[in-house]
């Protein structure tokens, strides 16, 4: 254990990468801009998508304090590629003066997008941030929180089996929290919302259809409720063991499609659900559950939106005085393992060394908002504890930014040993990404 630790601790500082020092001088104003663009592919669809059922789109906010930039990008997307993201931020640092350290783009984790984005993202994410620069005008920043219940912890013991599974586990570790950052110009109108919530993208998972899910669907309520010129950036927080509370795939859905595949000769009753597919559509029974998970999908984004706007009307702490923009990117480095057995749920691994594997980090600091962001899948214990240690009050994970970490989930140290299928097919040897990752993004947030 400590041995890893040290490691992990190397690791960080070896490649360490500090943000430049911004220049002395008299407190200049801050000014925010911000931008959403449709980016759904609706003449292009992949062959294993049978339609659209919202709009998917790339949100951006620029904020400008006379001295440098920061840029945060949401994208209604699966993952955000480690070679997009770098691609992106060389371009915006050369082309719109955003540091690298200074610009986070998350990914919001919709399994109802294709997890390979194609070449054309590239370029959408770069007008979305001009746009936002076109449109910088005087802004102040504030922030609050609030409590959402449409998460649940989803490593459960089954009752039938007395193996863990992907189920609801009321009893488990789940952060509630909604962490809201406000952009407004001086006089009160919103530019836009950066909020943060740690829940599953998968509702529509089944329909096989282009979905911005939860994250999506609630931005949008929130856009609609501000008014169409605010934008509403949704950040993933620690999501790994998160899925929505009302979540009908793991039960009915889910055996039917075991059924399914069984009549042909195929078992999945223990491997990954191949999305919607095996299902009779005209069967009347599945055709409600599919409807059902429509409505919930729209039930839990105004659950979500609403909390966002009850937080923006009630809850929040103005930035006063210059407002300070700063990042700094650092990674972490954990001894890795190869799984060389299979199964998804109830039956301990096997595996072998496979050397290291990394995991980036990152810290903004927006005023008084801490910013932590990892390049992967994060057990909630994890920002839980982030959010302990931190000496800062507004602080907050946003997950899958900033590329896609090759760990596979992350879970925390007190999940090995629970065998199901985040804990399984996770690539770290247990004891070393936890603290690797809350001492590394602690220590940036300090640098700042």
């Amino acid at each position: 254990m400590k041995r890893m630790l040290m490691s992990a601790c190397l690791a960080l500082s070896a490649t360490l990468c500090l943000p430049a020092a911004q220049p002395a001088g008299n407190p200049a104003e801050l000014r925010a801009g911000a931008s959403r663009i449709d980016y759904t592919p609706r003449d292009r669809l992949p062959s294993n998508f049978n339609g659209v059922l919202d709009p998917i789109h790339v949100r951006s906010v620029v904020l400008d304090n006379g001295r440098t930039r920061v840029g945060l990008v949401a994208i209604d997307a699966g993952a955000m590629p480690t070679d997009l993201y770098r691609k992106v931020s060389a371009r915006a640092a050369e082309e719109l003066k955003i540091p690298a350290s200074q610009l986070l783009m998350s990914a919001s984790h919709t399994h109802s997008v294709p997890f390979r984005l194609d070449g054309s993202v590239e370029e959408i994410i770069l007008r979305s941030l001009r746009e936002s620069i076109a449109r910088l005008q005087p802004a102040r920043v504030s922030w609050g929180t609030g409590v959402s219940p449409i998460n649940v912890n989803r490593d459960r013991v089954d009752p039938k089996t007395n193996r863990w599974w992907e189920g609801p586990n009321y009893l488990g570790t789940s952060d509630k929290t909604v962490a809201v950052v406000r952009i407004d110009t001086p006089a009160g109108k919103p530019i836009a919302v950066y909020y943060n919530y740690a829940v599953h993208a998968v509702i529509p998972g089944t329909l096989d259809m282009i979905s911005g899910d939860i994250p999506g669907a609630a931005s949008r309520y929130v856009e609609e409720s501000l008014g169409d010129d605010a934008v509403a950036l949704f950040t993933s927080g620690a999501a790994g063991d998160q899925n929505p509370i009302y979540f009908n795939q793991t039960y009915e859905l889910r055996d039917i499609r075991i059924a399914d595949y069984a009549q042909r000769g195929q078992d999945i009753s223990n491997a990954m659900p191949p999305g919607g597919q095996g299902m009779d559509r005209s069967n009347p029974r599945v055709k409600l559950l599919m409807d059902q998970q429509k409505r919930i999908n729209e039930t839990l984004r105004q659950m979500l939106g609403e909390e966002v706007l009850h937080v923006m009307r009630e809850g929040l702490e103005h930035s006063t005085g210059d407002v300070t923009l700063r990042g700094a990117q650092a990674s972490t480095s954990c001894p890795a393992r190869q799984r060389t057995d299979q199964g998804r749920a109830g039956v301990e691994g096997k595996y072998v060394d496979a050397g290291e594997v990394a995991i980036g980090l990152g810290a903004l600091r927006i005023g008084d908002v801490y910013i932590g962001s990892v390049d992967g899948e994060v057990y909630s214990a994890i920002a839980q504890r982030l959010k302990r240690e931190a000496p800062f009050k507004h602080t907050m994970m946003a997950t899958l930014t900033n590329g896609m970490a090759q760990t596979g989930y992350i879970p925390s140290d007190d999940a090995f040993g629970r065998n199901v299928f985040t804990v399984l097919n996770s690539r770290l040897k247990p004891g070393c990404a936890e603290a690797g990752i809350v001492n590394g993004l602690v220590g940036l947030m300090r640098g700042l």
